[in-house]
């Protein structure tokens, strides 16, 4: 069964404060905090701002792309239940859980199985393993079986161009689905009937 749901790239109050008070809320909602090219993008001063809402149960992640040490103390104190890593050497992740007792999430790129066995350098520095398809702003799928052969004591989220209706053929799967595209309009906001949409069907495959 589904493990958990991560709304990723939420960038405004409205979003956010729907988000929260839901009657069956995710476990996890991601800030793009340091890609600057990104749409979803929420600067250090709004990041703030967004970070005092009151919450229960839900995990606030911080996702960044090779953040630098400047950046990271600059982040120190904020809210943030997790730190989510692209494009980071399990050696540097030491290094940023000794500046700070943070849990990471390890976002790995795949574009073959080969690539799905880059977890095991990563498992004994990360809460969350991440495999997602190539590229930061909109990733694109994978094939998901590849996961199929992983221990089932991974602690694993999957993303990659998931679709709401995805989550019917992961239901059976021990994954945290992560997902952000899908909940956006065509202007690339997020849409509050579609996250209403996927919390509702998350809920009812829960039952």
């Amino acid at each position: 069964m589904i493990k958990g749901i991560k709304i990723c790239g939420v960038s405004d109050f409205e979003t956010l404060k729907f988000i929260v008070n839901h009657p069956y809320p995710p476990n996890y909602i991601g800030f793009i905090t340091n890609y600057e090219k990104s749409k979803r993008f929420v600067d250090y001063e709004k990041l703030k701002e967004l970070l005092k809402i009151k919450r229960q149960n839900i995990n606030f992640v911080s996702v960044m792309v090779k953040p630098s040490n400047e950046f990271l103390k600059k982040i120190e104190d904020l809210n943030f239940d997790y730190y989510q890593l692209y494009d980071v050497s399990p050696e540097r992740i030491k290094t940023i859980r000794n500046m700070k007792p943070i849990k990471i999430i390890s976002a790995l790129t795949i574009n073959e199985k080969k690539d799905v066995n880059k977890y095991k350098d990563y498992l004994d520095i990360s809460e969350i393993i991440l495999f997602d398809g190539k590229g930061y702003e909109k990733s694109i799928g994978f094939d998901h079986d590849l996961l199929n052969d992983l221990p089932s004591s991974i602690n694993k989220m999957i993303a990659g161009d998931i679709k709401i209706e995805d989550i019917l053929k992961f239901k059976d799967k021990d994954f945290i689905i992560d997902i952000s595209g899908s909940l956006e309009n065509n202007e690339g906001k997020k849409d509050i009937k579609k996250i209403n949409n996927l919390l509702n069907l998350v809920k009812e495959i829960w039952n």
